[in-house]
């Protein structure tokens, strides 16, 4: 396995696929990353020489990801906390906050069902 900025990218896939196990490289930011290096995007990770690998490690170090990149959405995710704004109130609270109806769906967000029992009617 190559290692690329604390992430082991698998050898068996092409160069494209396995940098996207890379917190915050998706598949167009590998191809530009690709680029960058002067590595063909077809060839797998198997194939690259270690001239190749320090390129793309090179062009990785002017992305801003993993643990930089975590850190800065949670204190993105913080600071609308804090000012108390509607999307921090839903995060705050574990709903869902781009518009989306709650009423059935939305499970991820708000986790395993928690089951009301109905009142019991009184009969005379």
């Amino acid at each position: 396995m190559a290692r690329i900025s604390g992430v082991d990218i698998p050898k068996q896939k092409r160069g494209v696929i396995s940098l996207t196990y890379i917190y915050g490289i998706g598949r167009s930011r590998a191809k530009e990353i690709l680029a960058i290096a002067g590595v063909d995007e077809s060839k797998k990770v198997n194939e690259w020489n270690d001239d190749e690998i320090g390129r793309i490690r090179d062009a990785v170090a002017s992305f801003k990801i993993e643990g930089e990149l975590r850190s800065e959405t949670q204190l993105n995710i913080k600071r609308l906390m804090d000012i108390g704004s509607f999307r921090g109130i839903r995060h705050r609270v574990g709903l869902p906050l781009r518009g989306q109806r709650t009423k059935n769906n939305s499970r991820t967000r708000k986790g395993k069902r928690k089951t009301v029992a109905n009142k019991k009617k009184v009969t005379k």
